[in-house]
């Protein structure tokens, strides 16, 4: 359901359990790490190619949006558009739920795209850490599970309320231990510069989503959607800073 739910990935076989919804966000992190693990792989297999430097950071920057269909580069957009009007809460939320794409949601992907393309390219040319990109992939996904679990959810949205019944402690804990797991991991695997690309990742995910939170007065798909995309951009921006490191 998880799958079905957050990525584009061809399934074989789907099947819809009500019963399990309060068990969605608590996988969220487990698609990241799939989807992580994807990404790495198309990273491998470029390098390994031989193709140009370039060409290479302009497939694996808009790999992630390819890999998840563009669901939560949709938030961002919608997001970036409702906060920059500076309208009031009512014209906030009205642009939020608004299909068409405004002049900020545009300009804020076109910069987007440029960031996450210098910060592969720099990644990529300093010939090591691009292993990071597998645990920003899952923080950032704990951390969206997590604001879900436990922010208030804003009564228009159905996701988001739609994936909190039934759901406790238990599920915050366990999406939390396997943030911590990720984080520790990121240090095992990929060294200091994997642990601080993972922590910048939930730094820009918190700042994001502590903004918007503020801003709407609750949290949605669209502001998880919008902080997870800032959150894995803060990721690669640091990834690229030490990646040659």
């Amino acid at each position: 359901m998880s799958l079905g739910m957050f990525c584009a990935i061809p399934l074989p076989r789907r099947q819809w359990d009500d019963s399990c919804l309060d068990l969605v966000l608590c996988f969220f992190p487990v698609v990241g790490l799939l989807l992580g693990l994807i990404w790495l792989g198309i990273a491998w297999l470029l390098v390994l190619s031989g193709i140009h430097v370039m060409p290479a950071a302009a497939a694996l920057a808009v790999a992630p949006f390819l890999l998840t269909g563009f669901l939560h580069l949709d938030g961002y957009m919608d997001t970036g558009d409702a906060l920059l009007s500076r309208r009031p809460l009512e014209e906030k939320l009205r642009i939020l739920k608004d299909p068409h794409a405004g002049a900020f949601a545009v300009a804020i992907a076109a910069t987007l795209f440029i960031l996450q393309f210098a910060a592969v390219y720099a990644a990529l040319d300093a010939g090591s850490g691009f292993a990071s990109v597998v645990f920003i992939a899952v923080i950032s996904r704990c951390c969206a599970s997590l604001s879900i679990l436990c922010l208030k959810v804003m009564p228009q949205s159905g996701y988001g309320n739609l994936f909190r019944i039934n759901t406790g402690a238990s599920h915050k804990t366990f999406v939390g231990v396997l943030m911590a797991v990720a984080l520790g991991a990121s240090y095992i695997f990929a060294g200091l510069t994997g642990l601080a690309a993972s922590l910048s990742a939930a730094a820009g995910f918190t700042c994001a989503m502590a903004y918007a939170y503020k801003e709407f007065e609750g949290v949605s798909g669209d502001l998880t959607g919008f902080a997870l995309t800032v959150g894995e951009l803060c990721g690669l921006l640091a990834l690229a800073a030490l990646g040659g490191r």
